[in-house]
């Protein structure tokens, strides 16, 4: 079963190709013109062992927060379409990532309903020339198109860089985990039979 999707989107803002590769080896092919949201994606893929390309134009003369929404847009839409059915999937993924000073604990479901808690010591500034509010905005785009439960919590850390790092590594890990195939799981993980 070939667990891939590849995502087109076009607005008046953004203009996005995103394919996801959900049984990869953690390749990644970047480019949204947003720098640390390439560096973010790239470890992404790395450590979720997902195969990721993504192409992306947008309104950077604004600002990147069209283009780092509408990328979490596409990513949660092409794992919505990549897990298909979600037959023997175990749906369930948890991960704590420490750096350095920072610690990010995720917890998520990939069970069809978005929701996202995001706790974290973020407040505002910048890591370059990145807004540090758009992670939350990217996980939003995120939750709400791949139909994922999603707890983002950061009890400590204080910079920032480190602070997003962490939590991307953590997903990344936690989506790795929950959506791995199990020979145990007949249909889906779930006592109504269906996701």
């Amino acid at each position: 079963m070939s667990r891939q999707a590849e995502i087109a989107r076009e607005t008046a803002e953004t203009r996005i190709r995103l394919r996801l590769n959900l049984d990869g080896t953690g390749l990644a092919d970047i480019n949204t013109g947003v720098g640390f949201l390439d560096h973010m994606l790239e470890l992404f893929a790395k450590h979720g062992f997902f195969d990721l390309e993504v192409e992306a134009t947008g309104d950077l003369h604004v600002d990147a927060h069209h283009t780092t929404e509408d990328v979490g847009i596409c990513l949660g839409a092409a794992l919505q379409k990549a897990v298909q059915d979600k037959i023997g999937m175990q749906r369930f993924g948890s991960f704590t990532v420490p750096m350095y000073e920072s610690l990010a604990k995720v917890d998520l479901d990939v069970c069809g309903r978005p929701y996202l808690h995001y706790e974290t010591p973020l407040t505002q500034g910048k890591v370059g020339d990145f807004d540090i509010e758009l992670a939350e905005e990217f996980f939003h785009g995120f939750v709400n198109h791949s139909g994922t439960t999603l707890h983002i919590n950061v009890p400590y850390g204080t910079n920032q860089h480190h602070i997003i790092e962490s939590i991307f590594k953590a997903v990344a890990k936690a989506l790795d985990v929950a959506t791995r195939l199990d020979t145990r799981i007949t249909g889906v993980l779930s006592t109504k039979g269906s996701l």
